[in-house]
């Protein structure tokens, strides 16, 4: 039994809950390559043979088997699908399917949802859009409440628009388009 009446109590007692969580994750066929690095919140699942690479933290997530998370990424809220990768990159309150690849340097934030397949790479923002099957938003683009359709590709430095100054409104892009520069 040990106290919490300093901060370096409580540090010390943080550190002894983060070591269980990991060795339960490890014990159920999770791959931590390097587990002082990690911190694993007890409300998260992660599924065997996932690898979850140094500087990662993973909050209130789920994370399907055979994925690869980090290195340096933060998942808050996310469900990440079968065989997908998520590197160096943020993610919250999202989902993202299976065989996806994220990152690195990706942002989803709330109430994005990743189709299977996709790729969404190198700075790129994704903000409460649905991205299609197989859909490639490959480097510095924003994607913000769209509707993307399947195996639609953006070119670099694309922006979806839509706020007038007075209201937001979707965007909607369907299936096998290109989006320019």
């Amino acid at each position: 039994i040990l106290g919490a009446n300093s901060r370096k109590e409580l540090a010390r007692l943080n550190e002894i809950a983060r070591k269980r969580v990991i060795e339960r994750q490890l014990d159920q066929g999770v791959n931590i390559p390097f587990p002082d690095s990690v911190v694993i919140c007890p409300d998260t699942v992660i599924g065997r043979d996932t690898t979850v690479l140094p500087g990662c933290i993973l909050r209130r997530s789920r994370i399907a088997e055979g994925c690869l998370i980090g290195p340096y990424t933060m998942l808050t809220g996310c469900e990440v699908g079968e065989g997908a990768r998520v590197e160096q990159s943020t993610g919250e309150d999202s989902q993202v399917a299976g065989g996806a690849r994220i990152g690195p340097y990706a942002r989803l934030r709330p109430g994005s949802r990743i189709g299977a397949g996709a790729k969404i790479g190198n700075f790129v923002e994704i903000k409460n859009s649905v991205i299609g099957n197989g859909t490639k938003i490959s480097h510095l683009t924003y994607v913000g409440d769209s509707d993307c359709g399947e195996r639609v590709n953006f070119g670099c430095g694309t922006v979806t628009t839509n706020y007038d100054g007075f209201k937001k409104y979707r965007c909607t892009i369907g299936d096998d388009s290109f989006i320019g520069c």
